[in-house]
């Protein structure tokens, strides 16, 4: 007796399976990103047409490279509109190229046009990193078109914050494929341009150790040292205690009037040194707490640190998501306990929020509120007692949900578990 011939074609996907698939399927999330990257360059490019510019540092910062141009090379001497130069010497070298670029900075337009490209780089990278970790693609819709903030400080306001978190995206992007020296040099170039790209460095640090051991890690900090002072040398050649002093000032006070986070204390105390050293204090503890959890799958701490040698890639001894869990979170305390966040620093760690908050157990509409919580403090200008309380609120509760997320996982334990 002949059996008949079934048709085993399954059945077409339905327009409700697509949409599913596009928002939720890892394997949509190229596609995701290739649409937003086009309609973000087409938004910024309205905003740019429809919103008027606001001056706020760009005067000062080509002041500041112009007195360079003229052959000024004491830190000391060189200043804008805003104040004196606090930046290390990469800031210089990159804003020497906006000002010739610019017609000596007085092509604001062009130098807008440019911020437009530093903006689908950054989120282009961002976007790789979320891939790679295999995160799902609707993701991608809170760290586009959705942040007023964001967008005002790329492409309105100029700032040199978004050229650092460029440098800083790439340079995970290359330890993630195991990259370690580039991904270093890229990290020391980023940190040359603001000093805010420190706070990934105790994340940073660990990934070195579990993937490479001390020897080798320590012959990577001499290397991101190296590039500092080799970035510097003009500078340090002419005063070198003034160029370290306004470069790497840890102890220049800020303005009450631009703090975001603290106007729900009286400006005395928010300028009272006491509150910084507490903070300080409490960075490095909460750091120091968790580099003892991320530790664990190595067998803690000083088993991590008699690791001499090997060359496994970063994100190997670690999953890719760890690895990325462990820099975002570093970044993550260095926020929630700085003496002072500008609305410029929004852009510090804006496109981690939502991988942090997908890879907590806290439930979807509470990482949902949160975002938008946040994004309500970064907009209220000023900042009121309200806005700065419900910021330390969602800070204080990511902090916590990310305090008991599950321990990180080692690559070998995901191929066993397969």
């Amino acid at each position: 007796m002949r059996l008949l011939k079934t048709d085993s074609k399954p059945a077409p996907m339905s327009l409700i399976d697509h949409i599913k698939w596009f928002l939720f399927s890892p394997s949509a999330t190229w596609l995701m990103s290739l649409l937003l990257l086009l309609a973000e360059c087409i938004l910024n490019v309205l905003v740019i047409w429809f919103v008027r510019y606001t001056e706020i540092d760009w005067g000062a910062y080509m002041s500041e490279v112009e007195g360079v141009v003229n052959g000024t090379y004491d830190y000391t001497q060189l200043r804008g509109a805003t104040g004196p130069l606090v930046y290390p010497a990469g800031f210089v070298y990159v804003f020497l190229g906006f000002y010739y670029a610019t017609q000596l900075g007085a092509n604001i337009r062009r130098a807008q046009y440019m911020f437009v490209g530093v903006y689908a780089l950054t989120l282009g990278a961002v976007h790789c990193i979320y891939i790679k970790t295999k995160m799902p693609p609707y993701l991608l819709l809170f760290l586009s078109c959705i942040s007023y903030r964001i967008h005002s400080i790329f492409v309105l306001r100029l700032f040199n914050d978004p050229i650092a978190m460029l440098l800083l995206y790439i340079s995970v992007i290359c330890l993630l494929n195991n990259k370690k020296t580039v991904g270093c040099a890229l990290f020391s170039l980023a940190f040359s341009i603001k000093m805010n790209i420190v706070l990934f460095a105790p994340g940073l640090g660990l990934l070195l150790l579990s993937s490479v051991g001390w020897f080798s890690t320590m012959q990577l900090v001499v290397l991101c040292g190296s590039i500092q002072v080799g970035l510097g040398l003009p500078f340090l050649m002419e005063n070198p205690m003034g160029y370290l002093q306004r470069s790497f000032d840890l102890g220049r006070q800020f303005e009450y009037k631009w703090t975001v986070n603290w106007k729900c204390i009286p400006e005395e105390l928010f300028l009272d040194r006491r509150l910084h050293l507490a903070l300080l204090a409490c960075t490095v503890a909460v750091w120091f707490i968790f580099i003892l959890k991320w530790s664990r799958p190595f067998g803690g701490l000083v088993q991590l640190f008699r690791k001499t040698g090997g060359d496994a890639p970063v994100g190997s001894s670690l999953s890719v998501q760890s690895a990325v869990m462990v820099l975002f979170t570093s970044n993550f305390i260095g926020m929630v306990f700085s003496r002072s966040l500008h609305y410029q620093f929004y852009v510090w760690y804006f496109h981690t929020l939502p991988f942090l908050l997908w890879n907590t157990k806290l439930p979807e509409i509470v990482r949902i509120a949160l975002l938008f919580a946040i994004e309500f403090s970064w907009n209220v200008y000023p900042a009121t007692i309200l806005s700065s309380c419900v910021l330390h609120v969602s800070h204080v509760i990511i902090l916590i949900a990310l305090i008991f997320t599950p321990t990180l996982t080692l690559v070998q334990e995901k191929l066993k578990a397969r």
